[in-house]
């Protein structure tokens, strides 16, 4: 592979991945109800709309939850990794599909993962914070702890919640690893689908 092919790759996969992370943060906000009108909310709304709007009329929701915008992450998951493959000279459309979808819930999976960890080192420093990602971050992963708080309360006044969300989490990326794995991403063009790392 040249110099130019590795310059493309790498402007391809960071534009594309960053996009994507938008989007996924669009979707998964809409799912947790987080604050439309937070700031970082309202920057993700401003940049997913001009792709997303137009997508709506054509797919409806179910069951509550934004096909379009899982739709359009998707789209451009799969626009990536195929220009990324394009410039590597080996196209498979279904197999690029298929990766794609994978680096898709990795990416949700480090999301959660960030965000998880953001939130115990910020209660920690500071707690009481007021910070828009903060409040989102929080906002984000409520779905994700509240099932796990239900049966698992906090303790002396820690809640060890986390721990069993961090696992549940690790599972789930290594199964998504070893789909990726057997679909062939390894090496050179697991570099080539955001959200695997």
């Amino acid at each position: 592979m040249n110099a130019l092919s590795q310059i493309g790759i790498l402007v391809i996969t960071t534009l594309g991945g960053l996009y994507l992370l938008v989007v996924l943060l669009r979707f998964l906000l809409q799912v947790a109800r987080a604050d439309f009108y937070n700031p970082l909310s309202q920057f993700i709304a401003k940049a997913t709309n001009p792709l997303l709007l137009p997508l709506r009329r054509v797919i409806p929701g179910l069951f509550g939850l934004d096909i379009a915008c899982l739709v359009l992450a998707l789209g451009v998951q799969f626009a990536t990794v195929f220009l990324g493959m394009l410039l590597v000279g080996a196209i498979n459309p279904l197999l690029t599909l298929a990766w794609s979808a994978l680096g898709m819930i990795s990416m949700v999976i480090y999301i959660y993962f960030i965000c998880m960890i953001a939130m115990i080192i910020l209660s920690w420093v500071a707690p009481h914070t007021r910070h828009p990602a903060a409040m989102l971050a929080t906002q984000l992963i409520r779905p994700l702890c509240a099932p796990v708080q239900r049966f698992i309360p906090a303790m002396g006044g820690i809640d060890i919640s986390p721990i069993f969300v961090f696992l549940f989490l690790q599972v789930l990326r290594m199964l998504v690893e070893n789909g990726a794995a057997y679909l062939g991403a390894v090496g050179g063009i697991r570099n080539l689908i955001p959200g695997l790392m």
